[in-house]
């Protein structure tokens, strides 16, 4: 066994201690420690979110980057301590909950292993780099009797009960199909800088983590991380997940019966990226078919904004900020006659003429999604009720959209049985649901026997 290894399998052990001797139940008005593994773009978003809840209190910051967990201190003030490796702050007792928002490689082993050490976690989406991570994860949250918030903020959007409400009385009559379209302007692209040495102050291998061993380029690590398949499955599963969970959440659904995506890197030629810019994925569910479209080297334009969901008697659309209906006309066959064909002196009759089937509205709202989502997690902390977003809805999401991309790199249509999770028929696909994680990280799932 090698001295990283021993040293490795030596945190788990401490971990594991620490868990044992810490379960306990916060009271109402004690205030929630919490820790912070990365800090980066989005990391240092949620610090600022935390801040505004009066009963948490930022206690620690662990980042793989030295000028960022120094960046993190002091944002989170005095009281914070810094760490460059994230087992060591899962071993204190200061931390009560983590946030992880680390590259999507880290999110599962960081979530397991928080976990296992009595922490409850809020961590971004996409919740897994591949399907069956969400399983592990999930196991390992009921195991250890974690609260796990996945972030997908949309789901504490205040106008979500209402729009829920509205889906449900059929006001849009019955859904059958929705189009999701996510844009971004990225052009020319990042380029293609060579391979070089990691800057003194980065822990480049601890940075890649469980992911392959890889040469290191400025595009790899810290923010382009979402540009390469060892570490995410691109705008897919980042902007595609928040949107698809608008529908699953709306729609109570599980997951679809079969998918089919196509796209690649057409447009952005002149870089190193590897997930592609453009995508057209066909999630189809029981009387219902979803289209996403994901494009990198477009603004783009749709229809009234946000996920479109079509019905019987109207579209809606509905985004983070609020949510708009679109009547259609209620439409009498006779009506649908050309007027050139109508016979002379045979006008439309009044009772026939084309009328709204629901009313017109547009509902907007100033609140801030992930304000709302992080109260959401720590209510659930000290009350221990499933968060808005649980970490089985997270693994649901990702699950959609990692088949998209496994379709979309295999070249065909793939079955999805979601019982047994397993794709249908196609053993080269199934074997794509699970990639090998680099040693030591490796010994983490064995250890907890979570496979």
């Amino acid at each position: 066994m090698s001295g990283t290894r021993r040293s490795f399998l030596g945190k788990g052990v401490a971990t594991a201690m620490a868990a044992a001797s810490y379960s306990r139940i916060l009271g109402a008005n004690e205030r929630i420690g919490l820790g912070l593994i990365g800090y980066g773009l989005i990391g240092a978003f949620h610090v600022g979110t935390f801040k505004k809840h009066a009963d948490s209190q930022w206690v620690a910051v662990s980042d793989v980057y030295k000028p960022r967990v120094e960046a993190g201190k002091a944002d989170m003030g005095a009281q914070a301590k810094g760490y460059s490796d994230f087992r060591s702050m899962l071993e204190s007792k200061d931390v009560d909950a983590v946030v992880v928002a680390t590259p999507d490689h880290w999110h599962a082993l960081q979530t397991i292993l928080a976990c296992e050490a009595g922490k409850d976690v809020y961590v971004e989406k996409p919740m897994t780099l591949f399907v069956r991570e969400g399983r592990w994860m999930t196991t390992a949250a009921r195991r250890f009797k974690r609260i796990v918030q996945v972030g997908t903020q949309g789901r504490s959007g205040p106008h979500v009960p209402e729009v829920r409400g509205r889906v449900e009385s059929g006001e849009i009559g019955k859904i059958h199909a929705v189009r999701i379209g996510t844009f971004r302007n990225i052009m020319p692209g990042f380029g293609a800088p060579p391979d070089g040495t990691p800057p003194a102050d980065l822990d480049y291998d601890m940075w890649l983590g469980p992911a392959p061993k890889r040469p290191y380029n400025p595009h790899r690590a810290l923010y382009h991380f979402r540009w390469f398949w060892d570490y995410s499955g691109g705008q897919m599963t980042n902007l595609g997940a928040h949107d698809l969970d608008f529908v699953h959440n709306l729609l109570k659904l599980k997951a679809p019966d079969t998918v089919y995506c196509t796209g690649g890197r057409f447009a952005l030629t002149n870089d190193n990226g590897e997930t592609p810019d453009t995508q057209d994925a066909i999630l189809s569910y029981p009387g219902l078919t979803v289209t996403l479209t994901i494009r990198e080297a477009s603004a783009g334009r749709r229809h009234g904004g946000g996920t479109e969901f079509f019905g019987t008697k109207g579209t809606m659309t509905v985004g983070r900020g609020g949510y708009e209906i679109f009547p259609d006309k209620k439409i009498a066959p006779e009506s649908s006659i050309p007027p050139w064909s109508k016979p002379p002196g045979h006008p439309l009759p009044a009772d026939l003429t084309p009328m709204p089937w629901t009313e017109a509205r547009k509902v907007g709202s100033s609140a801030e999604p992930m304000d709302l989502h992080s109260r959401n997690f720590l209510d659930c902390i000290k009350s221990r009720n499933t968060p808005a977003a649980d970490v089985e809805h997270g693994h649901e999401i990702s699950t959609a959209c990692h088949l998209a991309n496994l379709s979309m790199r295999l070249g065909r249509q793939l079955r999805w049985d979601a019982a047994k999770e397993d794709i249908i028929g196609d053993a080269e696909a199934s074997k794509l649901l699970e990639k090998p994680y680099r040693q030591p990280w490796d010994e983490v799932v064995r250890r907890l026997k979570l496979s």
